[in-house]
């Protein structure tokens, strides 16, 4: 069955003067403040629209790395995933860095890195985000 989250923002004011917030409805997480500064200078305890791409690329891939393994007859114990997306201003998002590492009971790391591999190219969030070079670093 298909799902579907929803998210709200809201923005008052010019682009570099101006403030909003970030709003995860179907959870009901929180609310998080953005600023163009938290974008393209210092977070200083605000997010951006690349932390929360990163975070859900992390989520995404630490995901169909596990069901992948898992499918293979190795399921994890624990994976670990880093993820960076890169934002220059005037271009946009220009590039995302994936780090992953993880404890997986019988399987050695050449086949941890053929599974990493594929989890990239097949998590949702990577397919959705592929007009941008990604890059995968198994630890």
């Amino acid at each position: 069955m298909a799902t579907t989250r929803t998210a709200a923002g809201e923005w008052h004011g010019s682009l570099t003067e101006g403030s909003g917030r970030v709003t995860l409805e179907s959870s009901g997480l929180g609310t998080f403040d953005v600023t163009w500064a938290s974008r393209a200078e210092q977070p200083e305890g605000r997010t951006s629209p690349e932390e929360l791409i990163a975070a859900a690329h992390a989520a995404c891939f630490s995901m169909a790395l596990s069901g992948g393994l898992a499918k293979a007859g190795h399921p994890p114990t624990t994976l670990n995933t880093h993820a960076e997306v890169d934002f220059q201003p005037g271009e946009g998002i220009t590039g995302i860095r994936l780090r992953v590492s993880g404890d997986v009971p019988g399987l050695d790391a050449d086949g941890f890195r053929e599974a990493a591999e594929a989890a990239k190219v097949g998590c949702p969030v990577s397919k959705a985000l592929a007009a941008v070079p990604i890059a995968l670093t198994v630890d």
